[in-house]
């Protein structure tokens, strides 16, 4: 059977006012790329600097006549917008150029519905097309139903296209309630994974800094790793053993973008409350990214809408393999390691370099969770008693008719260990 050949797309995309730290260089590249990861070949692209957007047709009338030309003469099929579109800017656009048309969103969401492979993934994917299409029905009954598949149309967009506004509505109170059966089955996962509590450290990080290959690095989970934005979706966790023999589960999480789209946000909430219930985070940065501070800035404002932000972390820079090979270490570190004041390291997750001193800090970080917790300690269960001394330092021990009465400094996850064994 022949594979379907590639789309022809013409990337476009426009300059406004600055309002953010992205210049548009680096928007229109990663829109490239992000065109590439859902299958398209780029054959040409535009920008056009403007003060506002045009009610109409989002460019000026000389742009999209340029654009229409330039569509006709490289015979492209599919014009990708690096911003938000309305219906009706969609809609004349289309008019005007003869080309179907998508804009960035739209571009995300079909990536999305690609990868998805679990069917949580697709549970949740599929909500957060829904959620966008919903606003653009009015008046696209007609136009939608002659769109013949591509980039933009997978999911439901291919199989509900005609569906009218009230079954869109079921499907999405249908899919909410099958997240909200997702959510318990987590909650009680998580329940029973505290009856022994075990460390969990979440993997976050911008698209592509390479979790996935860190994660096989660390655990060999043989998640796939490709260079394309976006290449694994549905989370993975595995365990890890720590240079001090504590064991961890290593959670990856889908990764972020700039202007991810809000419905992909909700959508994905019960995935992300593994971070949210994350004891660690490792966020993970691609050294070679020119843009890399950005990157760090829009991770963590996500986690900050997420109410993660004052978790304990450790940022991750990855691909130090790619690097200047004639620097050294320190000299890398001093130009790359000014983005707050975290704990930081080195590594390349596709080499192994610095990854055994990024377990020793993993395990570092941890241990700096200590608390003071009072116990009482049944005579039949003193083997805990020894373990306590063994894993912390006991201040108070005081023996009683009803046990032992023990007041005892140690990491947070080994007395959350104890007081779930004396239940």
């Amino acid at each position: 059977m022949m594979e379907k050949e590639a789309e022809k797309a013409f990337i476009v995309a426009v300059e406004l006012p600055a309002k953010n730290r992205w210049p548009v260089e680096e928007s229109l590249t990663e829109l490239v790329r992000l065109a590439e990861s859902a299958g398209a070949t780029v054959v040409g692209h535009a920008v056009q600097k403007q003060i506002k957007p045009h009610p109409a047709t989002f460019l000026g009338q000389g742009k999209v006549q340029e654009i229409a030309h330039l569509c006709r003469e490289l015979t492209v099929e599919l014009l990708i917008f690096g911003q938000e579109l309305s219906p009706a800017q969609k809609k004349n656009l289309e008019e005007a150029t003869q080309v179907r048309v998508i804009d960035r969103v739209q571009l995300i969401l079909d990536i999305f519905a690609q990868r998805a492979q679990t069917k949580e993934g697709k549970i949740q994917v599929e909500l957060a097309q829904l959620n966008y299409l919903l606003p653009r029905l009015t008046g696209l009954g007609t136009e939608l139903s002659r769109l013949g598949g591509g980039i933009g149309t997978r999911g439901p967009g291919e199989t509900k296209l005609e569906v009218d506004r009230r079954r869109i509505y079921r499907r999405i109170a249908i899919l909410k309630r099958e997240l909200k059966e997702v959510r318990r089955h987590r909650t009680l996962l998580r329940q029973a994974r505290q009856k022994i509590p075990v460390p969990l450290v979440a993997l976050v990080g911008y698209t592509n800094a390479g979790k996935s290959t860190l994660l096989n690095t660390l655990t060999a989970a043989g998640v796939l790793v490709e260079n394309k934005l976006f290449a694994t979706l549905d989370p993975t966790t595995r365990q890890v053993v720590l240079p001090n023999n504590e064991t961890i589960l290593l959670t990856d999480t889908v990764g972020f973008i700039h202007r991810l789209p809000l419905h992909l946000i909700a959508a994905f909430r019960a995935t992300l409350e593994e971070v949210v219930e994350a004891d660690l985070i490792l966020h993970l940065v691609d050294a070679t990214a020119a843009n890399n501070q950005a990157q760090i800035a829009v991770v963590e404002d996500i986690l900050s809408s997420l109410g993660v932000q004052d978790k304990p972390t450790i940022l991750v820079y990855n691909k130090i393999d790619e690097l200047d090979q004639e620097k050294s270490l320190p000299e890398i570190e001093d130009n790359l390691f000014v983005f707050k004041d975290l704990p930081t390291a080195a590594i390349s997750a596709l080499t192994g370099q610095g990854i055994k001193a990024l377990l020793e800090l993993i395990a570092q970080v941890l241990a700096a969770k200590r608390v003071c917790v009072t116990l009482l300690i049944p005579y039949h269960k003193s083997n805990i008693l020894s373990l306590l001394h063994q894993k912390g330092q006991v201040l108070k021990e005081e023996y009683r008719a009803d046990g032992i009465m023990v007041k005892v400094d140690l990491e947070e996850v080994w007395a959350k260990r104890a007081i779930a064994w004396l239940k």
